[in-house]
């Protein structure tokens, strides 16, 4: 082994390769550089390159580096010297350690280092213990981890600065030395602090790692000579560990997890059988006892953490024990956003838990567990819970029989549930036993819910219809007698369900249906699909719709009435419906049989959906079940005679079915389900190509703003409790979704979604108020004047001359008239409410209907009747841009607006085929126009003006297919540019060209540039109609700005290269002389101005220039620039150009196209050669003027006179030294000689004072103390 010398080298540069290999040093610069990936490519490099070349001076030198490295200032420096140290020592063992650690001990002595460098010195001695530690030679060399201990133990005294990173390495120091170094060297050197195990929790973690690496050293023998007991969990050590586990939850208060001795702890009270005992004294009777804070939140990590060590019985003591209880207390408390949430940790100790877990048992107590811990029935864990998607397949059908059970016997006993005071103070004892158990079977049903709804829980097509089944049977029957075919008659209610829980039930269910209807196939038969067919959501293995499965569930309790009870029986009328629809379903499953058909499956599900919803409200939707029928009967005859159908479109007879269907859906739509509106899309999609113009206007008809008044309304919306939120896009219906919010909060939500909507009539409230106010006033005078209990100025009587009778009567009547007052206030009230909530479900129909409208433009986009949409669409937009709306009301328009630009304008497809319409579409362009330039608002007019340009594009429509092969390509283009389909051109330009004035030739337009830049890209023809209007009010403009548009107007058409290739060369040139003219016009109109819209126009003016000038040379057309040329010359007289800006280069760029450069600014130097003179050198020992003492209450203003008496006498006593320096200050003003002729020193001094200099805080110096 190789002793590396001590003593450090002397000092100096390094000499021969050192010096010379550049290459090798630079791996000790990125040793310390912060970026990671650096440090570690050093370290790899370096090892390498030692190896490589193997010299001893090198190696020599990589040491002392190293370990001058490790007390490194800049933090992220240590631990890459620490590393490299490491990697080397375990490259190089024959180097031994025990000379690496006496480096370190030396270089980071604590007692001979600097008082400033002691914590880099101890960083030092830290990370060259770790060095040592990851060499991985520290076992064989027992001494240097005697040493390594003894000097860590140093060290954990300064805990300011290391904290526990010392007893910390201590731990992993023991994981890795064997048993025979810790009996032999380190149990001496550890005994002080293994006998003071208790007194820190890093010296008990140290004792419980020795513990569990060393259980052979450490019997129960050595532990009673050390600790006085052979165990550690004792009732006399409880009180010492309690202390000690509230330092570690202290400790780790920032960091929020739990500390590893808690867990060590854990693990070694139930290796000596203890458990209980620490359970219930450490934890229970000591950390819960704290105020609920850090200790509370051990114990709470604590309990997550001993999931998968505990056993089934102990698991269910913990569960159902304060621990819990606590827990549950905080997680209700902590449901403010400003409150620490332990919850999300728990879910993750749990979630790991039941992943890790195969037991199933274990897995159901954990979760039967978390599911008792309830606040007043309700549990405090969501019922979207999503741990359940790691549950066995054993354990998932034990929790949802318990779920089941739980639900039709409610055991509150068995709950560990809790209440705060104010809930005890609120309700008696039977009043809140009955809304415990509404509140439990709320959860309950929710959950059922939720298992269904994660995709991610693995479960059988069985397994889902039994919840389905047990969900629907409870929503809408009783049983009355036990039966063997219907298992759901065999569970007994221990408590009667009561409307509110009917209707939770409700909601729930039709929920789970929509779930079904997305549920996806399992992943097993998944597979064996994908090889035959691909398989639609929502259908079981052999295909068949889940809500069919129900139907039929449905169907077999309607048959048996002597088990079975409906809550709601059906009429004879309700049941023949119910029985119809039954018919057609199986009418249209014998007809999909022998060909699947969208229609046939679409019709199927709507007419399972409505048959489903007849439980909920049979009368609502009786009538919309005859509809239906009779649609599809007429539907499927019409398609079976197609001849009659052809004969029937040419005769011009709509078919009314269609208009029936479009009846239904916009009531179906009424009623808040989600599914329902999911699959009212599905079919309406399938219906679209047999849309008529009526059944596309009693769509349109809902949406329009201005029937809104009208009493007459196309549908009748459903208001259903807790139903549609009014602040939501897309509204979620409460029969499709159970949140697990409470109701109060609900009520909150809504009450703030109404207070909202309130302040749009506060002005009409306030006059309604001050009229009640007015008749209550009235009704009290008379009141009080039939008593005589007015005080009137003639008699001056009071209430005093009442007697008691006579007091008691007026008592009354006060009382019954302010309690009339008060009904009348409520009612109002109440009635407000009303309007306002029906005003919000109207607009979410209307957001339904939108789904139609949009579904209609994405199918048949090239249908005729779309351009029916145009104008409807328009006005909704114009009505809601123009009104104040809530957030509601501007979803429905941002969603309109979105459909009507994106989806129908800018669609691909459009209707090529106008037939005999082209005068309508003339009509209505001309309509378009007119209303956008009557408009006020410009991103209103964009959406009339984008319409317009949809309707030009209509008219003009596809170019025809080319047949003739040998037509030249450039020549079939050229025919493209010019076909404009039906678009009479000249009408349609007169249309813009008016347009185009009113846009430059008005103040104020709701026009833009942009919307006519985009008709010359789209339709150049128009565009070369256009340009004269443009070039003309390049001058003509009303003000600057407009003439600087009709600028960028023009050279957005010159620049298009459509419009250059429609132009012939003549009337080419014909435009540039014309612009040309234009371009000098409006130069010379400018004045002499600084104004911003004057310099816009000329910015516009010079760039329409330049393309033209450009264009000009590069075509050599035959146009006369010099007029321009001269104007553009004079232009500088004009206005004042800067050194740079828009303006200028743009000026220069074209004065450069007429070979005229921009001429150089030549700096102006001779005034700074004037004040930089050749400042002498100063004298050594010179003090400068800024460094001498100044008065502070007389700032000096003249420079200083004479610099003799501070340069050449220096003085001797600080007393005398200031008398003498006070005097000669004195004496400056009058050595006049002196001041008049300044050296050299003292002119540049005088110079640089005239410059703003900041005064700098005069330092308390010595007067000597200029010399050197």
């Amino acid at each position: 082994m190789v002793e590396l010398s001590v003593k450090a080298p002397e000092t100096g540069r390094p000499t021969g390769v050192l010096q010379q290999n550049r290459v090798f040093l630079d791996f000790f610069w990125d040793l310390a550089k912060p970026d990671q990936e650096v440090r570690l490519k050093a370290v790899e490099n370096l090892i390498q390159y030692l190896k490589t070349h193997n010299k001893a001076d090198e190696l020599e030198y990589t040491f002392k580096r190293l370990v001058d490295g490790l007390a490194h200032t800049r933090e992220t420096a240590r631990p890459g010297f620490s590393l490299a140290l490491g990697q080397v020592l375990s490259a190089f063992e024959d180097v031994t350690l025990q000379s690496v650690l006496n480096r370190i001990k030396e270089k980071h002595n604590l007692q001979t280092v600097k008082k400033k460098l002691v914590r880099n010195a101890m960083f030092g001695n830290l990370f060259g213990v770790l060095a040592l530690h990851q060499s991985s030679r520290l076992s064989k060399e027992p001494q240097v981890v005697l040493g390594c201990v003894q000097l860590l133990q140093s060290l954990s005294q300064h805990r300011q600065h290391l904290k526990d990173l010392p007893m910390k390495t201590m731990m992993d120091i023991l994981t890795e030395v064997p048993e025979e170094v810790f009996e032999e060297v380190l149990l001496g050197a550890l005994q002080t602090d293994l006998v003071s195990a208790f007194r820190t929790p890093e010296q008990l973690q140290l004792l419980l790692v020795a513990l569990q690496r060393f259980p052979q050293t450490l019997k129960p023998k050595k532990l009673k000579k050390l600790l006085g007991s052979s165990t550690i969990i004792t009732t006399d050590n409880i009180p010492k560990l309690t202390e000690v586990l509230k330092m570690a939850a202290r400790s780790v208060k920032k960091e929020c997890v739990l500390p590893v001795v808690a867990l060590d702890l854990l693990k070694l009270c139930l290796k000596e059988d203890s458990f209980q005992l620490f359970w219930n004294a450490a934890i229970i009777s000591g950390l819960l006892k704290e105020p609920p804070g850090p200790t509370h939140y051990l114990s709470f990590r604590l309990l997550g953490s001993a999931l998968p060590l505990l056993s089934v019985a102990q698991l269910k003591e913990v569960l159902s024990g304060e621990v819990m209880m606590h827990y549950g207390k905080h997680v209700l408390s902590a449901q403010k956003s400003d409150r620490f949430k332990l919850a999300p940790e728990m879910d993750t100790y749990v979630s790991d838990f039941l992943q890790g877990c195969q037991d199933s048992d274990k897995q159901l107590v954990v979760m039967v567990g978390f599911s008792s811990l309830s606040n007043q029935g309700y549990p405090v864990v969501p019922s979207v819970w999503k741990v359940v998607q790691h549950l066995q397949p054993a354990a998932l059908q034990n929790y949802v029989e318990w779920l089941k059970n739980m639900f039709l016997q409610p055991q509150m006993d068995k709950l560990l549930d809790f209440s705060t005071r104010k809930q005890k103070d609120s309700q008696e004892k039977r009043e809140q036993r009955e809304n415990s158990i509404f509140r439990l079977r709320k959860w309950l049903v929710a959950r059922l819910a939720s298992i269904i709804d994660n995709h991610q829980v693995k479960k059988q097509e069985g397994f889902i219809m039994d919840v389905a089944r047990f969900v629907f049977f409870h929503a809408f029957f009783s049983a009355k007698k036990s039966s063997d075919d219907i298992a759901e008659t065999k569970g007994k209610l221990s408590a009667p369900l009561d409307d509110r829980t009917r209707g939770v039930l409700i909601n729930s269910f039709f929920g789970l249906l929509l779930s079904m209807h997305h549920l996806p196939l399992n992943e097993d038969l998944a597979e064996s699909a994908a090889v035959s067919h691909k398989r639609a959501l929502g259908v079981t293995a052999d295909g068949t719709l889940w809500i069919y499965h129900l139907v039929q569930y449905a169907q077999v309790l309607l048959s048996q009435p002597k088990y079975v009870q409906s809550n709601k029986p059906f009429s004879p009328e309700q049941r023949q419906a119910w029985d119809s629809m039954l018919e057609s379903v199986a009418n249209l499953r014998k007809k999909a049989k022998k060909g699947q058909t969208t229609e046939n499956d679409t019709f199927q599900q709507l007419f399972l959906l409505v048959g489903m919803h007849l439980f909920k409200a049979p009368e609502e939707l009786l009538d919309i079940m005859k509809d239906l029928q009779s649609c599809v009967d007429k539907a499927r005859e019409k398609k079976v005679t197609k001849k009659k159908k052809k004969q029937a479109t040419e005769q011009g007879e709509e078919p009314e079915w269609v208009e029936v269907m479009v009846d239904i859906l916009l009531s179906l739509l009424s009623q808040p389900s989600r599914h329902i509106r999911q699959v009212c899309k599905t079919v309406f999609s399938s219906i679209c190509p047999h849309v008529t113009a009526a059944a596309l206007t009693a769509i349109l008809d809902v949406l329009n703003p201005e029937k809104d008044d009208e009493e007459d309304s196309v549908v009748v919306v459903t208001d259903d409790s807790n139903a549609n939120k009014p602040h939501r896009e897309m509204p979620k219906e409460e029969d499709d979704e159970e949140h697990d919010e409470e109701m109060e909060e609900d009520k909150s939500d809504e009450a703030d979604d109404d207070s909202d909507e309130d302040e749009d009539d506060e002005a009409a409230e306030e006059e309604n108020e001050e009229q009640v106010d007015q008749n209550f006033r009235l009704e009290l005078m008379k009141v009080l004047q039939q008593q005589n209990a007015l005080a009137t100025e003639e008699d001056g009587s009071s209430d005093e001359d009442l007697d008691d009778e006579a007091m008691m009567k007026l008592d009354k009547k006060l009382s019954a008239l302010f309690t009339e007052q008060k009904k009348k206030t409520q009612a109002k009230k109440d009635e407000k409410a009303k309007l306002q909530k029906e005003k919000a479900l109207v607009r979410d129909f209307k957001i339904k209907v939108l789904d139609l409208v949009e579904v209609f433009v994405a199918r048949q986009a090239g249908s005729p009747l779309v351009l029916c949409l145009v104008e409807p669409l328009l006005t909704i937009i114009n009505r809601g841009m123009s009104s104040d709306s809530d957030q509601q009301e501007q979803d429905f328009l941002r969603r309109t607006a979105d459909i009507f630009r994106n989806q129908l304008c800018r669609s691909k497809v459009y209707c090529r085929a106008v037939g005999d319409r082209q005068g309508e579409l003339h009509d209505l362009l001309d309509k378009l126009m007119a209303k956008a330039q009557k408009l006020s608002d410009s991103s209103v007019c964009l959406y009339y003006f984008s319409a317009s340009l949809y309707v030009v594009k209509v008219l003009r429509g596809a170019p025809p297919a080319q047949t003739k092969e040998e037509q030249a390509a450039e020549k079939a283009a050229a025919n493209d540019l010019r076909f404009m389909g039906d678009v009479d051109v000249d009408r349609v330009s007169t249309l813009f060209r008016e347009a185009l004035t009113s846009f430059l030739s008005r103040r104020k337009s709701p026009l833009t540039a942009q919307m006519f830049t985009d008709l010359f890209t789209r339709f150049p023809v128009l565009c070369v109609n256009l340009l004269d209007t443009a070039v003309h009010h390049i001058t003509s403009g009303v003000r600057e700005h407009q003439q600087g548009q009709a600028c960028v107007l023009v050279l957005r058409a010159m620049q298009s290269g459509e419009v250059q290739r429609l132009l012939s060369n003549a009337q080419w040139t014909e435009l540039c002389v014309k612009v040309t003219g234009q371009l000098a016009a409006s130069l010379q109109q400018v004045g002499q101005t600084e104004s911003k819209a004057v310099k816009e126009k000329v910015v516009k003016t010079l760039e329409l220039c330049h393309f033209l000038i450009k264009l000009v040379h590069q075509k050599k057309l035959s146009v006369d620039l010099e007029p321009l040329q001269t104007v553009l010359q004079s232009l500088t007289s004009t206005i004042t150009f800067k050194k740079t800006g828009k303006l200028e280069d743009t000026y220069w760029a074209v004065m450069k196209l007429f070979g005229v450069i921009k001429p150089k600014v030549e700096k102006a130097t001779s005034d700074k050669e004037a004040v930089q003179q050749p400042v002498p050198k100063k004298k050594k020992g010179f003090l400068p003027e800024s460094k001498k003492r100044k008065k502070r209450q007389k700032p000096v203003l003249e420079p200083a006179a004479d610099n003799s008496t501070s340069t050449d006498k220096p003085w001797a006593g600080k007393g005398r030294d200031k008398k003498k320096h006070d005097k000669a200050k004195h004496k400056r003003p009058a050595d006049s000689a002196t001041a008049s002729q300044p050296s050299p020193a003292k002119k540049s001094r005088t110079q640089s004072q005239s410059k703003p200099v900041k005064k700098k805080k005069p330092k308390q110096k010595k007067e000597g103390g200029g010399q050197m």
